[in-house]
């Protein structure tokens, strides 16, 4: 019996589905780093946490304008398949929000790595966000791209927490955008916000479904606020994002792999386990310090910080901590505080050069962590 030829032609449309395609074919589609909240460099918790900054697990950024205090953390609460999740819990309630407050939580992609999106063209290709996400706070949530490229574009869809601290999955998919083109640079080419509360400057409004210019009052229509009381909390995981209208199953990446993708952005020269800012046993500052004897003097350069572990995005902003964990200083002979600067800031590595009171032949230790976050 002779064998037939098999080719696409040969394959009904309907008969290829997602679980027929191995993880091996599907790799390298997520646009999110750190999506399995792995790696947190920073430090696994920060409480009192009341402004904007990255506060715990890498690449993923608190957006908060008055609204709130909060315990951030890297949790291990989390569902089957994951390790760990992002967790907010609210410390210090706001029930009432002023017009401008808000709360987002978001990553910011770089734009070099979404030039296959094609968006600005006839031939831009649609977008699927899927997470896993759980809440006492059920509701309505918003979800966003913002695209600042293109003077501030962005798209918004509604999700909803059903069932009160249950992990559910979420799928939402973002139509093509032929307008708005994304620089092929070392930019954001996408916020990824997930709103959590706001005032009336970004709800008053019609949800913006699809593509347009940036109204502030169509952004969070209808989503709660995650802030009216003490104890609410939020968690989320597994977080992709990826081409096309159909979710594909989590792409799991090692956590070497995502730590060096982390690494970009932001790395230090503490030992992972470490959380920045920590004081260091001074009998053991192996992987923690760097150090050079010799003749160093005030306002002369004498230690070459780095190499970075990888090319980060931009000559970062360095900054010195001693060993017992002051910021803005380094740490001389027989372990005292010394004034310490930074200079020559590239992508690769950086100089360290005493300000004052350094002795000849003195040894120095130089503790560092570098952001170069978008």
């Amino acid at each position: 019996m002779a064998l037939s030829t098999i080719n696409t032609n040969s394959i009904a449309d309907d008969a290829v589905t997602v679980p027929k395609v191995t993880d091996q074919v599907l790799t390298h589609r997520n646009l999110i780093i750190n999506g399995a909240m792995q790696v947190a460099q920073r430090g696994t918790s920060t409480s009192g946490a009341s402004g904007s900054g990255y506060f715990s697990t890498d690449r993923w950024q608190i957006a908060n304008s008055s609204l709130g205090t909060w315990t951030v953390s890297q949790s291990t609460t989390a569902p089957d398949g994951f390790s760990n999740s992002f967790k907010m819990d609210c410390t210090t309630a706001d029930a009432s929000p002023a017009a401008g407050d808000f709360l987002i939580f978001r990553q910011h992609v770089e734009a070099q790595n979404l030039q296959h999106l094609k968006f600005g063209t006839s031939s831009a290709q649609s977008l699927t966000l899927s997470f896993w996400v759980r809440s006492n706070k059920t509701g309505t949530y918003i979800a966003e791209l913002l695209q600042p490229d293109a003077s501030n574009r962005h798209i918004n869809k509604a999700y909803t927490i059903s069932s009160a601290d249950t992990w559910e999955y979420k799928t939402i998919t973002f139509a093509e955008d032929i307008s708005g083109v994304i620089n092929n640079d070392n930019g954001t080419g996408f916020q990824v916000n997930w709103w959590l509360g706001v005032g009336s400057n970004f709800n008053s409004g019609t949800l913006q479904t699809s593509w347009g210019a940036v109204t502030a009052a169509n952004r969070a229509v209808g989503n709660v606020n995650l802030a009216d009381t003490i104890g609410n909390d939020w968690y989320i995981t597994g977080v992709q994002l990826e081409l096309g209208s159909q979710a594909t199953p989590f792409e799991h990446r090692s956590f070497g792999d995502e730590l060096a993708r982390c690494q970009r952005y932001f790395c230090k020269s503490y030992d992972y386990a470490i959380a920045v800012g920590a004081s260091l046993n001074i009998n053991n500052l192996n992987g923690a310090a760097a150090t050079a004897g010799g003749t160093a003097s005030a306002n002369r350069p004498f230690w070459a910080g780095g190499p970075f572990p990888v090319n980060m995005r931009t000559a970062p902003t360095v900054t010195l901590y001693n060993v017992n964990g002051t910021s803005g200083k380094i740490t001389g002979g027989s372990f005292a505080s010394r004034d310490g600067a930074v200079t020559n800031v590239g992508e690769r590595n950086f100089n360290v050069y005493n300000i004052s009171g350094a002795t000849a032949d003195e040894d120095h230790y130089c503790i560092y962590a570098a952001s170069a976050e978008l």
